[in-house]
């Protein structure tokens, strides 16, 4: 069955927040991101973008490149709390929504083309959304996930794009092939390295050639360079938290040991996170002791999926709840309000080196297993 898929991508969204709030900053080049010089680019402005500036970059290199730009710290709250209200509009038009980051969205409109236009229909919920909120927004209007993302991105800012089933090839192929989605910059060096640097030369090789050269995401590389993506649009539902917790063989006093079992357990949520490209802005330790007697202490914490960020509240959190100096019986851990968009919300807390840390680390996860690695305090007692 033919497919009609909307993409829809809020124009630089934490800008476009701020601002909302602060209207002497439109026009101005604007990075929002860490204030240390090793802090790094989360979002920035179409402004600043034509210095050169662009998202994961040094704070330090982006300001040699624009010195005049407005650097900002960045409001999650704020970005949060406008993006649950485009979602909320979202979800009341739309027949079914899949919400992919904290500023984008996928739309399954297939079979309302008997009702209504698909492109007029689409046209007219952005424009109640920028009515509404004041924001803008772009969308990709296609057969698929991929090709009405590809056709976002070409449109933006503020661009509306419909690829017709007969226009994905003329429309994908003269485009390079780092405009694919999920191509890494790694991959997209190795086809270079043998002549591939447009779409067309990637879907116009035999697959079996691909597979042979990237491995087994080969193949999936090669359908998306063809336009054929079959990744259904997924339902949209906000998982309000995580948590994990355990019980002990044997009472326990041994804070050394329950210290360090705590570490492992937010490790384990807080790459659960990553996985799952959200962010935790509040943090809960249970504690049960040998009678029973079951304590909770819970704090806010800015928007993170940071191991060294979680571990240090909930050791400080764990400090505080454990008061009776009796045997405990069970300790958990909880993480909430949680939201979309890890991938850009890590880069207001983080620096490049802890960034590419944490990278590593997960790759080395997601290829050895959640327990390949840890650090030291926690790694021990891993269940």
């Amino acid at each position: 069955m033919d497919r009609t898929i909307v993409h829809m991508d809020l124009d630089t969204f934490f800008v476009s927040c701020e601002r909302l709030l602060h209207s002497e900053l439109k026009g101005m080049p604007l990075i929002i991101g860490g204030h240390s010089d090793r802090g790094v680019v989360a979002s920035c402005s179409y402004e600043a973008r034509y210095f050169g500036v662009r998202s994961a970059m040094p704070i330090k290199m982006a300001l040699q490149l624009c010195p005049q730009a407005k650097v900002l710290r960045g409001d999650m709250e704020l970005y949060s709390n406008q993006s649950k209200i485009v979602t909320s509009i979202l979800q009341e038009e739309s027949p079914l929504l899949e919400k992919a980051s904290i500023d984008e969205f996928y739309i399954d409109i297939t079979g309302l083309d008997r009702f209504f236009g698909c492109y007029k229909w689409t046209n007219e919920l952005v424009h109640r959304i920028t009515k509404e909120t004041g924001l803008p927004i772009s969308f990709g209007l296609s057969i698929n996930k991929t090709v009405a993302k590809m056709a976002t991105s070409e449109s933006k800012p503020e661009g509306r794009f419909e690829v017709l089933e007969k226009a994905v090839k003329p429309f994908l192929f003269p485009l390079p092939i780092n405009k694919i989605p999920m191509l890494g910059q790694s991959t997209a060096n190795v086809l270079s390295r043998i002549g591939v640097r447009k779409i067309q030369t990637l879907a116009e090789m035999p697959v079996e050639v691909i597979i042979q050269l990237l491995g087994k995401n080969g193949q999936s590389l090669w359908k998306k360079a063809n336009g054929i993506d079959l990744t259904p649009v997924e339902p949209f539902s906000e998982r309000k938290s995580i948590s994990t917790e355990t019980t002990f063989e044997k009472d326990t006093i041994d804070i050394q040991h329950i210290n360090d079992l705590l570490v492992s357990m937010v490790e384990k949520l807080a790459f659960q996170l990553r996985q799952e490209q959200k962010v935790a802005a509040c943090i809960t330790i249970k504690i049960r002791y040998s009678n029973f007697d079951t304590h909770t202490q819970q704090c806010k914490i800015p928007y993170s999926a940071s191991d060294h960020v979680l571990i240090g509240k909930a050791k400080e959190l764990f400090s505080k709840l454990y008061s009776r100096r009796m045997l405990i019986r069970l300790i958990g851990v909880r993480l909430s309000d949680l939201v979309h968009g890890y991938h850009q919300i890590n880069l207001f807390e983080d620096t490049h080196e802890m960034i590419a840390l944490y990278h590593a680390m997960d790759k080395i996860r997601n290829k050895f297993g959640k327990k390949a690695i840890g650090r030291a305090g926690g790694h021990h007692y891993k269940k």
